[in-house]
């Protein structure tokens, strides 16, 4: 049997004395360390038993900081590679040799010899550890090590063989494809394959917990530290709460920089890095991951839910394109997040990830709702000058237009909200698009349903215009404006072509009914036959009347505006088309009969030339009817001359 106070050969209590990093934690793990591997007991004669043993001494003693000065200052991995290849499997067959010792004869002073020689070489591997770990901060950095792909570490797994293989390993085994990569990614190359040997050395010998206390303590710092400079940092509700837009807005910027950060190279580096050194035992790389990230990755993918659960009262200082961001960083990363995190300690991450998901869903429904609300209570009787676009038109197709940037987070989003009932969308307004799989899906359906909203909304505006034929103007522009804001986003997609081409017959129909009700009296002026033989006296009342018609369609149209250039050029056009050419003919047919000298000047006050340039500035600028204008239309007048 051992004797009193022996080191056990699978676990020990005490640990080495190596300043505050071999301490034991304060707090026992909850890991459950691998049992030693147990190597096949092969047969040794007492002649192999001593050469092991002494080999081992003099390697072991030479490195033993109590003893020697030079062991003291100088790092054993750092100072002759293969002398650290060569340490490696000194102690490899050391514990063989004890093994065989222990089955053959476990009273052998041996034993005791070689398990002094151990507690020796452990304490010299866990100084040789720590000093790799500390010193090679900045080449062990989660950015540096994610930037090699897993394969290319899996790579550098079988090409930085066991030292424990007994085999000759040359420099190049270490060297990790060094002609192929950089010298920072070389060093840390070289550092992942030391610390991986030592680990395994340790934790094969039963010294795992010391192993591991140390890379937990270290590699923790530097995570918490690369949080720290991304800007995560604990905050309450509220905190939020006191917190100005602007604040709030650049606190939120510096969260989406740090997910993207975080996942990209801190936790997938660090993931990276545990799975290399703890290659040969699961449960470590499982403890050491869920103890160095957990606390970190719980904190940043909790601001959301931090963020969204303010009061409705603060509600306005939130921005829902923030939140959809927000929603679309966590969403997009997703596959990123449930790969890191993916062992059973480390549930609470995705599972807190996925909270911030449903809240920040929550919110954007919420935002979305109070949002229809909105257009539905605008109570406002002013209309826009000229009959121009509504300043609501204007915010609505706006927000909504940038709202479907997001439309592949928001399909998302809307997919468990009811969408608005059958009833309340008429075929006739929106049938469509129609996917291969159904009908259309909830998120057409709900812009459909706004832009519905708005509509209704227009009509009763136009009710507050008391010159009918502006009415129908500012529904033609406001569906205009509403049209070309389609078309130029993402709603094209979700509405579909049909409901554009319906909305389009509209705006024509709207311009018929503006340019009935402004011009139709003028129209009605003019004769259906212009060149009919007429007496002098119905030529002069005809004039007069065109006069007084135009005279007054024009005063009252001149400051209608059409912020569509091609809408307005096309109903400058139409007018045109009915008016000057109408009126030239019985102008040149009939100028001449009113009578002769000042006469036609009194009973013609218009040529066809001047009836042109008052139309060419209908819908862009104001023109006075003795010829001055505003703007330059000659470009204008060039399209309406028939």
């Amino acid at each position: 049997m051992p004797k009193k106070g022996m080191r056990s050969l699978c676990f020990h209590s005490k640990s080495p004395s190596f300043a505050a990093y071999s301490s034991s934690p304060s707090r026992p793990s909850s890991v459950s360390f691998p049992t030693p591997r147990r190597v096949p007991v092969k047969n040794f004669t007492d002649a192999m038993i001593e050469d092991i043993i002494g080999n081992a001494a003099v390697l072991v003693m030479k490195w033993n900081p109590e003893t020697s000065t030079y062991a003291k200052v100088t790092s054993l991995f750092y100072e002759s590679k293969k002398e650290a290849r060569q340490f490696i499997r000194c102690v490899t067959e050391l514990q063989k040799a004890m093994h065989f010792l222990v089955s053959e004869d476990p009273t052998s002073e041996k034993i005791v010899h070689s398990q002094s020689l151990m507690e020796i070489a452990m304490k010299r591997l866990q100084k040789e550890f720590y000093q790799i770990l500390s010193m090679n901060r900045a080449h062990l950095d989660p950015e540096s090590i994610s930037t090699r792909s897993r394969s290319s570490v899996t790579s550098a797994r079988s090409s930085t063989s066991d030292y424990d293989d007994g085999g000759a390993t040359t420099d190049d085994d270490v060297r990790f494809a060094g002609e192929s990569i950089s010298e920072v990614e070389h060093v840390s190359s070289i550092a992942m394959a030391d610390l991986k040997s030592i680990a395994e050395c340790m934790i094969s010998s039963g010294y795992a917990k010391e192993c591991v206390h140390i890379y937990k303590i270290i590699r923790k710092s530097i995570i918490d530290e690369g949080m720290y400079k991304l800007g995560v940092e604990r905050l309450s509700s509220s905190q939020i709460h006191k917190m100005d837009r602007e604040v709030l807005d650049l606190r939120i910027r510096s969260w989406l920089n740090a997910v993207k950060m975080s996942i990209s190279t801190l936790f997938d580096g660090e993931r990276i890095l545990c799975d290399h050194v703890f290659a040969s035992s699961a449960s470590i790389r499982e403890s050491c991951f869920t103890h160095i990230s957990r606390e970190a990755a719980t904190l940043l993918f909790g601001f959301p839910q931090v963020l969204v659960a303010k009061s409705k009262k603060s509600s306005s200082s939130l921005d829902v394109f923030r939140l959809l961001d927000m929603y679309t960083s966590i969403s997009e990363r997703w596959p990123e997040i449930d790969s890191i995190f993916s062992f059973e300690s480390t549930a609470a991450v995705r599972s807190q990830a996925l909270n911030s998901l449903i809240k920040l869903s929550e919110s954007v429904r919420s935002m979305l709702s109070d949002f229809e609300s909105t257009i539905q209570k605008d109570s406002s009787k002013s209309v826009s000058p000229g009959g121009g676009v509504h300043d609501l038109t204007l915010r609505v197709m706006n927000y909504l237009s940038l709202l479907t940037d997001y439309s592949n987070v928001l399909v998302d989003i809307v997919t468990d909200w009811p969408p608005p009932a059958k009833s309340s969308l008429p075929e006739s307004y929106f049938d469509g698009p129609h996917s291969e799989d159904g009908p259309a899906p909830v998120i057409s359906l709900r812009m459909a349903w706004l832009l519905l909203v708005l509509l209704c909304k227009l009509d009763d505006k136009a009710k507050h215009y008391k010159d009918a034929s502006l009415s129908y103007l500012f529904l033609a522009n406001n569906l205009q404006h509403m049209i070309s804001k389609v078309r130029t986003s993402n709603l094209q997609y979700l509405l579909g072509e049909d409901w554009i081409s319906k909305h389009e017959r509209k705006v024509r129909q709207f311009a018929e009914n503006y340019e009935g009700l402004a011009w139709g009296k003028v129209f009605a002026s003019l004769p259906e036959n212009p060149t009919a033989e007429i007496s002098p006296e119905e030529a002069r009342l005809i004039f007069r009347n065109f006069n007084f018609s135009f005279e007054e369609a024009h005063r009252k149209q001149r400051t209608s505006v059409v912020p569509d250039r091609k809408l307005g050029e096309e109903m400058q056009v139409s007018i045109a088309k009915k008016l000057v050419s109408a009126y030239r003919e019985f102008y040149d047919a009939h100028r001449l009969t009113v009578g002769g000298g000042r006469n036609v000047a009194l009973y013609v006050r218009f040529a066809p030339e001047d009836v042109e340039n008052h139309l060419s500035d209908l819908f862009f600028g104001t023109i006075d009817l003795d010829g001055s204008s505003q703007y330059s239309s000659s470009h204008r007048r060039s399209s309406l001359r028939l």
